[in-house]
């Protein structure tokens, strides 16, 4: 009888458990754990025919050129900076931070190994917007590795501002409420370093948590995700892309929209 009761018992609780997880779904993130585009394929998919090396995206008409590069965060660890460079990748971005709370403990690693190899490399900084403000975050970058040096290798730093990983796609904001928070990171960014953050977002993204309330395109390089054949529609009133992240596998591939000495250009300012 006991063990009877006990098996109905443990069986209620498996069902619950069971239940719960159906209704709350996967885990959340751990604090910290956010990599760029983590979360595109998730909320937009991947579609069969997108590019997966450089040699499969497609120019644009207007610079009819373009230069590989990949982006990286404390998950990849310890990075083979001369596999990249024998494959012909030129450029990267390395996550520095997240909110003001989150510092890639591989940073040092990533930053500078690249440099020493010769890539022109940047940093991008995880957007919280729900956990302070945009000026304390774009401080929090540019004060732990978020800098921009006039050395021509270094690119401006990069705000990477996408789907919610812990949370509300929006993070809980308005839109009205979300422009002004990316305008107040921009213009912080600015007033340190003197150069406009490369943004880093997806069309989907922008229409639904900005509603274009804001233009950032006179200001703002755009760094476009979108894992398709085409790169698509871009965001509120930009013409035309920087950067476009076009595959997250075996590791986040981009593809800079133009010839290496544009790309040089971008890095000196």
């Amino acid at each position: 009888m006991r063990i009877t009761a006990h098996l109905a018992f443990t069986a209620a609780l498996t069902t619950g458990a069971l239940v719960a997880s159906a209704l709350t779904g996967p885990a959340a993130a751990a604090w910290g754990d956010a990599a760029m585009g983590s979360q595109i394929a998730l909320h937009e998919g991947v579609s069969p025919d997108a590019p997966r090396t450089i040699e499969e995206v497609p120019l644009d008409p207007r610079t009819r050129a373009t230069v590989a590069g990949i982006d990286v965060s404390g998950h990849q660890g310890d990075v083979n900076w001369q596999e990249h460079w024998n494959l012909g990748r030129r450029f990267v971005y390395v996550k520095a931070t997240e909110g003001t709370g989150f510092k890639n403990p591989k940073y040092a690693q990533q930053y500078d190994g690249s440099r020493q190899i010769g890539m022109i490399r940047g940093a991008y900084h995880f957007a919280l917007p729900n956990r302070s403000s945009g000026a304390a975050q774009a401080n929090y970058f540019v004060d732990n590795g978020g800098h921009w040096s006039d050395d021509g290798m270094t690119l401006p730093g990069a705000l990477d501002i996408e789907y919610n990983p812990y949370g509300d796609t929006c993070y809980g904001l308005s839109q009205d409420a979300m422009a002004n928070w990316i305008k107040d990171f921009s213009d912080t960014y600015r007033a340190r370093t003197s150069r406009y953050p490369t943004i880093y977002t997806s069309a989907n993204w922008w229409a639904k948590c900005t509603g274009g309330r804001q233009d950032f395109s006179k200001t703002n390089p755009l760094w476009i995700a979108r894992y398709a054949a085409a790169i698509g529609a871009l965001p509120h009133q930009w013409g035309i892309h920087t950067i476009w992240q076009y595959s997250s596998k075996p590791i986040d591939q981009n593809a800079f929209n133009g010839a290496y000495s544009r790309l040089r250009a971008l890095a000196a300012g």
